[in-house]
């Protein structure tokens, strides 16, 4: 029996043989062709790349139809991205000017654009290289006239076990028989993962070397709650995840009647829930997920066409849109939270080598450097924000200078707007996200300032900690329940009910159902998390009072190592909610 760890990305149990997918490399057969041939050769690359436009619009209407839009718009991504003329232009250069063949043209510029995303120093964003690549695969294999033809053809229950998994290969798994699936790369923000968690099927990526460690039809038991992947179970080991597969799936059940019913503790005291949003057209699905709002609206979809700048009503009309699913309830949206390079042409920089974007020109500092692009987007909110309860929030603020000189740019927006005559909301609440250690340290200063905080945990375990966690040879040091990190929350917490703010949690550790009591001993009474999460966040708080979560804090607060606190919280959650599948 070997048993392998990787990241969980969709919750479950799956038991089944294994259906073990080859690496899907491609021999290029040649680097150049004869100048002869260069015009039948451009017309080769177009007919390949429409073909594949055809093939992704065929798979987000499959998507469309099976998961719903705000997943097909993932692959409204993709094409734009294959439609993208600055890129299609860099790979005909390379056809005409210097004989490249197709083939090697593409991956050149592809493989680029690729190196740029990885670099960009935000996992969110890293993992947006898998696209590209997928993009790459599907050219290459029109014009190589190779296809992985091995998911087109399961008829039989299997467990999918790969190198990686294409978004679009992701969307068109048939559920009926694929029970879940692990691959050796990926990450917790991949489109691949977002898709595995809409699909329902239990998933596990970032596993590292494993399909030299099994051969199909080998038995298979893929646990997606805790991230692990079990090659050749025993007959204990069996009986034990098919127990487990049966609890998951009536625990789901019941999930499901908690949609309309409050998010409160046992003693009456309510936390409220609600949703992180990228696509606009997420906004419905978390409201009837039961999210009593929005706390995190990601608003960097805007900028998927890297050659075009969106334009004010682009913001405005995606802005309402999300009001409109939330008419009466708060509904948060961050500011730009890109990296130069993702920028439209005209406001991107290139990082000089060595430097590392992570701490670099991002977030804050980038829309304060662009005023045009901040500006624009900024008019778009004070606009939309007569529709609704909507709130402002910067992101990755570290000085009182940056959050004094992007609240002073707001300030000039609505003098502009007051002076053209069009409508806008004045009195507008303006927060800021904690993600790095000196915003949290400096809590009480901003405190003053600004009407809420927002704790990012996702950066601020990796500013803290100093660890990428989308880099396996340190990532099992990124931990969130690392004493320090706990520190710093509960810091920021007491600072913001000292001044009377309101504070929540939107990074992923508000989604752990483990990470909940501590979070509400701590004093929070907000999260805000995937919409995927909401019924089980609320089934953990409706099983809770907050004496005992109290009293898990001050218990968990007293701990040297996140190990230890870790494995304290998983055993105060399966005796809190014992049906729980964490």
């Amino acid at each position: 029996m070997l048993i392998k760890r990787g990241i969980a990305v969709s919750p479950g149990v799956a038991i089944g043989p294994a259906m073990v997918l080859g690496a899907d490399v491609f021999r290029i057969p040649q680097r150049f062709v004869s100048i002869a041939v260069v015009e039948s050769e451009l017309q080769r690359f177009h007919a390949a790349l429409d073909a594949v436009c055809s093939e992704i619009e065929a798979n987000e209407q499959v998507a469309k139809a099976s998961i719903g839009s705000q997943y097909s718009a993932i692959f409204a991504a993709h094409l734009q991205m294959a439609r993208d003329t600055k890129l299609i232009s860099e790979i005909e250069t390379l056809i005409r000017e210097k004989c490249y063949s197709p083939e090697f043209a593409s991956t050149r510029v592809l493989h680029e654009y690729a190196k740029r995303f990885q670099n960009l120093g935000v996992p969110y964003l890293a993992e947006r290289a898998a696209d590209i690549y997928d993009l790459e695969k599907r050219l290459l294999r029109r014009l190589l006239g190779e296809r992985r033809e091995e998911l087109r053809h399961v008829a039989a229950p299997v467990l999918i076990l790969a190198k990686n998994l294409s978004p679009s290969e992701t969307a068109n798994l048939d559920r009926r028989y694929v029970l879940g699936f692990a691959t050796e790369v990926g990450g917790r923000t991949s489109h691949t993962a977002i898709l595995a968690g809409a699909l329902e099927i239990p998933a596990v990526v970032g596993l590292g070397d494993i399909l030299s460690e099994i051969t199909s039809a080998e038995m298979v038991i893929i646990d997606g709650t805790e991230g692990v992947v079990i090659i050749d179970p025993d007959d204990e080991t069996l009986v034990r995840y098919r127990d487990s597969e049966e609890r998951h799936r009536s625990f789901t059940r019941r999930l499901e009647a908690l949609r309309h019913l409050p998010s409160q503790t046992i003693d009456g005291e309510a936390i409220q829930l609600m949703g992180n949003i990228e696509f606009p057209t997420e906004a419905e699905p978390a409201h009837q997920r039961g999210a009593e709002g929005i706390g995190l609206y990601r608003t960097e979809f805007l900028y998927l066409d890297a050659n075009n700048e969106p334009t004010e009503e682009d913001h405005y009309r995606a802005y309402c849109q999300v009001l409109q699913a939330f008419p009466n309830q708060p509904v948060i949206i961050r500011t730009l939270d890109l990296g130069a390079d993702k920028l439209p042409l005209g406001f991107r920089m290139e990082y000089p080598e060595g430097i590392s974007p992570a701490l670099s020109l991002r977030s804050i500092r980038l829309s304060l450097l662009h005023l045009d692009l901040f500006k624009t987007q900024l008019r778009a909110i004070l606009r939309a924000a007569c529709h609704g309860d909507l709130k402002i929030m910067f992101p990755l603020v570290s000085t009182l200078l940056e959050l004094r000189q992007a609240k002073m740019i707001l300030s000039d927006v609505m003098e502009d707007l007051e002076e053209q005559g069009v409508p806008f909301k004045r009195h507008v609440p303006v927060g800021m996200m904690v993600e790095v250690p000196a915003a949290a340290l400096m809590a009480e200063e901003f405190a003053r300032e600004v009407a809420f905080f927002s704790i990012g945990t996702n950066d601020l375990i990796q500013y803290t900690l100093a660890v990428d966690r989308g880099d396996p040879r340190v990532s099992s040091l990124y931990r969130a329940g690392d004493p320090s990190i706990l520190r710093l929350i509960s810091n920021v917490i007491k600072v913001a009910r000292q001044h009377n703010i309101p504070v929540s949690v939107c990074g992923q550790m508000g989604s752990d159902p483990m990470f909940v009591p501590l979070l509400v001993g701590m004093g929070l009474r907000q999260l805000s998390i995937s919409p995927q999460a909401i019924p089980e966040m609320k089934e953990v708080i409706r099983h809770l009072t907050i004496s005992r979560a109290e009293q898990i804090a001050e218990r968990a607060a007293s701990m040297e190592m996140a190990k230890d606190v870790e494995s304290f919280l998983r055993g105060e959650l399966k005796k809190i909610l014992p049906e729980s599948v964490k």
